[in-house]
């Protein structure tokens, strides 16, 4: 007989795929079969305050590398306020994502839905998150066929890096999400900068952020509870804005060619859908893609014969093109070792630490990105890793898998590599302090990554 039990599976450094299977009835699935060992910790909150303790982005910390050591790939814990089984391995992980509706469904913990709201697509399942999904994929295609969003993504690029011209250090996090931020609420909204709109989103979503992955309690002052009234506040500026183009429209004004337009004129969504799919995709565009360019330039720095190719690939790229035309799709399928530079990066940084998945089917399995029996030298920044088939894994999964991988991951690496190729040309760079990224969990630059630039 089946039973339910959940999944959560972390995209980790050095190519672990790190998981967990977190399940609601323990004696029931202590039927199963062997139970993998390890250790359930403090009673309610079990390793919770462990699994959250701040390490390096580029290790695997020392909740993993502990227990790794004395438990093997897959072991228990007790995380998020359930029991859980945590994966290491690759090959388990890959088939949980290629399993999707089959064996493995979307199962967050209860805390986090009070933040993402019931009907985001993060959470949805079923036929909800195949209507969603379906969208978003409308959105994706909309923006790549129209010649307008690369033009915008270009401009933004070189409006971020003019205004460097007169300094000689910035906080680049605070850059990069300036840059992200105005691509995605431009497409997205039809907002500009300077908007009030804008700016109110922004700050609302920084204080978002802080809380999406924190101890769930919902406590006033605690950075969960800023989460969950700082949601509330997005949605509701987010509801405006819908009300006001509505009506806009109604008066025959002109109509705008952002995908807000498209989706004022859906009707199988809800509002509440409408609303949490505005919100999914802002943060699908924002901060995991303002974290991917920083971590670029992090890995950058530390590696001039990278740097240095990536010059010449960029430069052939604008000898080919007229002084002042913008780049377009043909272009960025050029940036091959530019694509080799992000493959690394993520590679590196684990990004996105955790999902959730839970089994909706008894499952036998036999029992990652810096596993150094997948990758030689895995601690090492080496994008030319990626220029060799073997290294081309299909395992190797950033953007998540199956029906539930990042439908908008084309365009989030299409503006990283926008901004290298104008950054690569015109400066020069130097990270400051000797910041390295942290994960707390939600990876960030604890000073904001400061560099030192120079114009070339």
């Amino acid at each position: 007989m089946a039973e339910t039990f959940c999944i959560a599976f972390v995209v980790g450094l050095m190519g672990f795929l790190l998981g967990s299977l977190v399940y609601h009835f323990l004696p029931l699935f202590l039927n199963f079969g062997t139970v993998p060992k390890g250790n359930f910790g403090w009673p309610f909150l079990g390793e919770t305050l462990s699994f959250l303790k701040p390490h390096p982005s580029t290790s695997t910390g020392t909740y993993i590398q502990d227990r790794f050591s004395r438990y093997g790939k897959v072991f228990k814990s007790h995380l998020f306020l359930a029991p859980t089984v945590v994966s290491c391995d690759e090959e388990l992980n890959y088939y949980i994502l290629q399993n999707e509706d089959r064996l493995f469904q979307c199962s967050y913990p209860k805390p986090i839905h009070g933040i993402l709201g019931k009907s985001s697509m993060l959470v949805a399942v079923g036929d909800t998150h195949k209507k969603l999904r379906s969208m978003a994929l409308s959105l994706v295609t909309t923006m790549k066929s129209k010649l307008e969003f690369l033009n915008d993504i270009e401009k933004n690029a070189t409006g971020i890096l003019d205004s460097w011209k007169d300094k000689s250090q910035i906080a680049f996090c605070e850059e990069a999400r300036k840059y992200t931020f105005n691509v995605i609420v431009k497409q997205v909204l039809g907002l500009t900068p300077e908007e009030p709109h804008t700016k109110k989103i922004l700050q609302d979503f920084l204080t978002f952020m802080k809380g999406l992955i924190s101890l769930p309690l919902n406590i006033p002052g605690t950075p969960y509870s800023k989460a969950v009234q700082a949601r509330h506040r997005i949605s509701s500026t987010v509801k405006a804005i819908i009300e006001e183009r509505r009506r806009r429209n109604a008066e025959n004004c002109i109509k705008k060619s952002d995908f807000l337009e498209v989706l004022l004129c859906t009707d199988t969504l809800s509002e509440d859908e409408k609303v949490s799919f505005v919100l999914d995709s802002l943060l699908g565009g924002y901060e995991t893609t303002s974290l991917l360019l920083a971590m670029v330039l992090f890995f950058l720095s530390q590696d001039a014969s990278a740097v240095d190719q990536l010059k010449v690939e960029h430069e052939k790229i604008r000898r080919m093109k007229k002084s002042l035309e913008f780049l377009d799709w043909e272009d960025y399928r050029r940036m091959e070792f530019t694509q080799c530079v992000m493959n690394e990066a993520l590679r590196c940084g684990n990004i996105v630490k955790f999902v959730h998945r839970k089994a909706i089917k008894d499952v036998k399995f036999r029992a990652v990105h810096l596993d150094p029996s997948l990758h030689s030298k895995a601690l090492q920044f080496n994008p030319w890793r990626w220029q060799t088939q073997d290294q081309t894994c299909k395992k190797f999964t950033p953007f998540g898998g199956g029906s539930r991988c990042c439908p908008g991951f084309e365009l989030a690496k299409l503006e990283v590599a926008f901004f290298i190729h104008h950054l690569i040309q015109n400066y020069r760079w130097k990270v400051e302090d000797d910041e390295q990224p942290m994960a707390y969990p939600y990876v960030e630059f604890q000073r904001g990554l400061k560099l030192s630039v120079e114009c070339c």
